[in-house]
């Protein structure tokens, strides 16, 4: 073709390669004469910054939730309350669950999530109950079926932002305790909490588990737990501004699961005056 150099190169041109050497030498002659145009390129965005976010900061929660073993079984507690944000929105929710005549759970977190897994769970017993063999949840097997779901939805990168405590009793009459956060981690003890419970009101457990049972809760009687547990809850109340005064309180025996809501708690808030000079 007339007017076209030979490119530096020893393979042969078609007509297809002329044409697209006269574009670019025409293209490259528009753009010397006319140095001011501006010729960048936009490239298209296939995937927007926010086109699929999970959960990074739940809305409406729960707060704290404790629990002990005693000589005869297991006692767990949980404020009724749930937070919008920072506004104490709804006064009345549940958050502890009976499972069966043997097993409770109870949750702090994100209230949506509660739901879908306590859904699951109910679906679960129910079918159980159906087959009529005999055999009922124990709390480790819901301990250990909640921690593998809730390891499972964080290896997806899409976690249910709860922490559970579990308890009950053994098929062989012992109490059970279990602790289980939203990344999966597990683990058991003789007392338990979720959320600011573990810095308040965890420690006030484990003083009175020691100073009233010698850390052994085979020798803490019902009346010491209760005690204990109303004391934590007062604590939480007076210093986690998430938490509320009206609680549940679920005692799991031989004898079965007593759910004792709602209760209040008594306090005494002479001692605010003295806490000034903070401003």
């Amino acid at each position: 073709m007339a007017g076209v150099d030979e490119p530096e190169c020893a393979l042969p041109l078609d007509s297809r390669d002329v044409r697209c050497c006269c574009l670019l030498r025409s293209f490259s002659h528009f753009i010397v004469k006319n140095p001011t145009m501006n010729c960048s390129v936009q490239t298209p965005q296939i995937v927007g910054k926010d086109a699929k976010q999970h959960t990074l900061s739940p809305t409406c929660t729960g707060a704290s939730v404790l629990g002990i073993k005693f000589s005869d079984g297991v006692i767990i507690a949980a404020d009724m309350l749930v937070s919008y944000g920072s506004l104490a929105r709804y006064l009345d929710v549940e958050r502890i669950s009976m499972v069966n005549d043997n097993t409770v759970m109870a949750c702090s977190g994100d209230i949506a999530d509660y739901q879908l897994l306590k859904r699951r769970v109910e679906e679960q017993t129910h079918t159980d109950s159906l087959l009529s063999d005999g055999f009922t949840l124990s709390p480790r097997a819901l301990h250990s079926w909640i921690t593998r779901v809730l390891y499972n939805r964080r290896s997806r990168m899409n976690p249910l932002w709860n922490t559970y405590i579990v308890g009950g009793l053994e098929s062989d009459g012992k109490p059970f305790l279990g602790y289980c956060d939203l990344l999966g981690v597990s683990f058991s003890d003789d007392c338990l909490a979720t959320g600011f419970g573990m810095y308040l009101a965890l420690p006030l457990l484990r003083q009175r588990l020691e100073d009233q049972a010698g850390g052994d809760p085979r020798k803490l009687s019902k009346e010491n737990a209760v005690q204990a547990i109303t004391d934590g809850m007062r604590q939480l109340y007076y210093r986690d501004c998430r938490a509320f005064k009206t609680y549940q309180m679920a005692v799991v025996t031989s004898s079965g699961v007593e759910v004792r809501s709602p209760l209040q708690l008594e306090t005494n808030w002479e001692i605010a005056d003295y806490v000034a000079g903070y401003e």
